[in-house]
């Protein structure tokens, strides 16, 4: 596949995607990394054109270089912002009361602790759903996330075997310190975030290094 036709592709799939304002948002690619630049509406939005380039066929990388721009009447005071992110977060029974948020000028930075990788990665999601954030930086720690497996390496790589749609011995996994590094060739970007969220499910792991290539 060519460079041309891979964009061209990308742009087809951000067309088709009715949560994706594609108007303002150019594609380029080389060697299948794609990058987005431009701008959109809202933070949810650069998440969406993010995931729609990633299910392109051909797409091992994607450069997602979108600018926010919020309309002048979603605009809101710092404030007002960061009530509004709190009360999202509180709702949602996946955020540990323990993250707090900063907000400077639409920024939003997520602070505080959390166990587990998954309680970071769904107050990152909420928080880029409210309504005037433009960024949203996850700056929680991840604390104690409970007593490691008895051998971590094995409880990963069972995990992946369960899963339908990896090829689990194609994966290298390594466990130093509670860093799970893992290695090895996967056939797509969806494969790809399956395996680093079945490391970052284990008990023990702090850390996940992601050393995976996508081969189609």
């Amino acid at each position: 596949m060519t460079h041309d036709e891979l964009e061209l592709r990308v742009a087809d799939e951000l067309s088709w995607d009715p949560r994706v304002d594609n108007e303002a948002i150019t594609v380029s690619a080389y060697d299948g990394v794609v990058t987005l630049a431009g701008t959109v509406g809202s933070v949810r939005q650069k998440r969406e054109a993010r995931k729609a380039a990633e299910r392109v066929h051909g797409v091992v990388l994607v450069n997602n270089e979108l600018d926010v721009r919020i309309r002048a009447d979603d605009r809101r005071e710092d404030a007002d912002l960061r009530r509004d992110v709190l009360q999202a977060l509180a709702l949602d029974d996946q955020v540990p009361a323990t993250v707090d948020v900063r907000v400077n000028d639409g920024f939003v930075t997520l602070v505080g602790t959390a166990r587990w990788q998954h309680q970071r990665e769904e107050a990152e999601f909420v928080a880029g759903n409210v309504l005037g954030v433009t960024s949203v930086d996850d700056a929680i720690d991840l604390v104690d996330p409970g007593p490691a497996a008895d051998n971590v390496r094995d409880s990963i790589k069972e995990a992946l075997q369960r899963h339908a749609r990896l090829e689990a011995d194609n994966i290298g996994v390594e466990i130093a310190n509670g860093t799970a590094t893992l290695t090895g060739d996967v056939r797509s970007l969806s494969e790809r975030d399956a395996v680093i969220a079945a490391a970052w499910a284990a008990p023990g792991v702090r850390m996940v290094t992601d050393r995976l290539e996508v081969f189609y």
